[in-house]
């Protein structure tokens, strides 16, 4: 094989091509082009190869001329990173990068035993790699020296100012000599970082490999719209429908986190969990199993996953909707790195696909819209992987082959075929029938807004429509004494039987036969509840509130929202209210007639004589 990376150091050399990087990132090849002392402030995209780009950038500063690394005592580089789980991960890439070059490194993260690490450094390093936090604590106790600091890298930035670490980072790089290398590398250049740069760095060369306004071009965004007590089994059919060798689910909250994991367990997913609440063991054995194949979906908030690499990372899904533009390219960022491909799903409720198309307008997307996918579509799929992996990828051994032997004399190829088949199909999980509304496959050419000239316009609807409220009575004998409930969500909000039935009762506990009529409006939907039933169904809906689904008591439809239609406003005063002798509350009104001259009163010119006003003695 042909080695194009360009030369940057011998060791280093030979190490990548082991690795068999055969052409650098962009990012790599403009650090190799890059002045070899100079400061550098570089954003690119995750994902991109930074960790190689800066690990070559340093060998120049901390080698020199030399093949090899002398004794550890102080240590001569320094990389910060946001997150233990990043942390971790640049000091295994450095680990095989400098592998050559008898290098020692170290990492000093939170969660670790403070003490091993602080024996760790008295013996001597020559990389440290670790957390603001925690490289503080070891600077404030005296275990950490960076009197010998040659380079001092900040991998993304960006984050590490999200979560707070200004003032940690500030104090490291102040104890750091003045006459080091600083090398910034984020995921954007915001007016913090730039004022971070200017602070601690020294004439540096502004590097920018990212695409302005554009998201990765190695992932392809997918938005699935769902009814929103459907999300979960959503998730079950992406994951099955994809069948990626590995999958990141997106969830807003710890509680989340562990419910849809139990869930996914539940239906025979190998899946785990990453919350801020897990000690490092935890995270560390849920991160291996995922790199050894024995999990293959990772459910986890956004804090949590920051400064993931997983290999084989296909599918990313977001459960829970971004909350922005920065969180949405973040989550999805973890796929498609290092020139694979992959798939971001956005999981959309009916109720906030407004809010959708507006988050992928201001990332600049272009995502597809469709309904989940069904179950007959995964059937279709499974079909077609079991034919073209019923093989395997080992040949079957000699005794395979006996045994196969000794089954054909007392069974058929066909008995046999379909129990392999049989088999195969009980390890996957089954997929969820779920509902979808039909609509076309890419929403915004249906209702939703178009964009001119970087402005969200609505289509031309013409002239609204006066429609009377939609009315649905699942039973046909009706309902005495129910009571009415209202929820938050109606036709401005896609609201439809079809799907609002099955949530109101999984939220109130109550079954189709305890729900009465259903009448959407546009601004909300009120519903009715048997009487027996109703107390039970409060009780329930007040335990299992969502932030986006509201239900709360309500009147009968038609005490309210109808109003007696207006007729001609009448000409005139409105007349005085009457009293019980008939007139007004003033007596008898006057009739109109013209108005008499305004008469001004004179000026005022002071009390007359002899009438001044007196002083008050104190």
């Amino acid at each position: 094989m042909t080695m194009t990376f360009p030369s940057s150091h011998p060791a280093l050399d030979e190490a990548l091509a082991e690795r068999g990087y055969e052409s650098p990132t962009p990012v790599q090849a403009a650090v190799l082009e890059a002045p070899a002392e100079q400061d550098l402030l570089v954003s690119a995209q995750t994902g991109s190869g930074k960790t190689v780009a800066f690990g070559i950038a340093m060998a120049s500063t901390l080698l020199g001329e030399e093949a090899r690394f002398g004794r550890a005592n102080t240590p001569l580089a320094l990389i910060i990173a946001p997150t233990r789980e990043l942390a971790i991960q640049v000091h295994r890439e450095l680990a095989w990068l400098y592998g050559k070059t008898g290098a020692r490194l170290l990492s000093c993260v939170g969660g670790m035993d403070a003490r091993s690490e602080a024996r760790a450094l008295n013996l001597g390093a020559h990389i440290v790699v670790g957390t603001p936090g925690r490289l503080r604590d070891h600077l404030e106790r005296g275990n950490l020296d960076l009197s010998a600091i040659r380079a001092v890298v900040l991998d993304e930035a960006d984050e590490m100012l999200d979560l707070g670490f200004r003032e940690d980072l500030e104090f490291i790089l102040e104890a750091a000599p003045p006459e080091r290398r600083t090398l910034l590398f984020s995921a954007t250049i915001a007016r913090e970082i730039a004022n971070l740069a200017r602070s601690f760095q020294k004439d540096a060369l502004r590097i920018d490999t990212t695409t302005k306004d554009q998201p990765h071009g190695d992932i392809d965004y997918r938005a699935v719209r769902v009814a929103p007590n459907e999300i979960e089994h959503a998730v079950v059919n992406l994951l099955r429908y994809f069948e990626a060798p590995g999958a990141l689910v997106f969830c807003h909250t710890r509680e989340a986190v562990r419910h849809l994991q139990a869930s996914l367990r539940e239906r025979g997913f190998s899946v785990v969990g990453l919350s801020g609440e897990l000690s490092q063991r935890e995270r560390s054995d849920a991160l291996q199993a995922l790199r050894d194949g024995h999990a293959r979906v990772c459910v986890a908030t956004d804090v949590a996953a920051r400064g993931l690499d997983l290999p084989d990372l296909g599918l990313v899904i977001h459960a829970d909707l971004p909350q922005n533009k920065a969180t949405l390219l973040h989550r999805s960022g973890r796929t498609g790195r290092a020139g694979r491909k992959g798939t971001s799903v956005v999981v959309v409720p009916y109720t906030r696909r407004r809010k959708a198309e507006m988050l992928f307008s201001s990332a600049s997307i272009d995502a597809g819209w469709s309904g989940p996918p069904s179950a007959d579509d995964i059937r279709e799929r499974d079909r077609a992987r079991l034919l073209e992996n019923a093989m395997g990828t080992e040949a079957p051994s000699e005794d395979d082959m006996a045994l196969g032997k000794l089954l054909l004399e007392t069974k058929t190829a066909e008995e046999i075929a379909g129990a392999f088949m049989r088999l195969q199909r009980s390890k996957m999980p089954a997929p969820e029938e779920l509902y979808d509304d039909g609509r076309g496959a890419d929403a915004r050419q249906s209702n939703g807004p178009r964009e001119r000239g970087g402005k969200l316009e609505r289509p031309d609807r013409g002239p609204r429509e006066v429609r009377e409220p939609r009315e649905y009575t699942p039973r046909e004998d009706g309902m005495k004494d129910g009571i009415w409930f209202k929820l938050n969500v109606g036709r401005k909000k896609n609201a439809d039987p079809k799907w609002l039935l099955p949530m109101i009762c999984r939220l109130g506990h109550v079954t189709k036969k305890d729900v009465g009529s259903i009448r959407i409006f546009d601004n909300e939907t009120k519903f009715e509840i048997g009487a027996e039933a109703s107390v039970r169904f409060a009780e329930a809906v007040r335990a299992t509130s969502r932030d986006d689904v509201k239900i709360e008591p309500s009147t009968a439809p038609g005490l309210g929202e109808e109003r007696a239609p207006r007729g001609p406003a009448p000409r005139g005063p409105a007349p005085r209210p009457a009293t019980r002798s008939g007139a007004g509350p003033g007596g008898p009104r006057k009739p109109f007639g013209e108005k008499k001259p305004y008469d001004k009163k004179p000026p005022f010119k002071g009390p007359p004589p002899g009438k001044g006003f007196k002083k008050k003695k104190v």
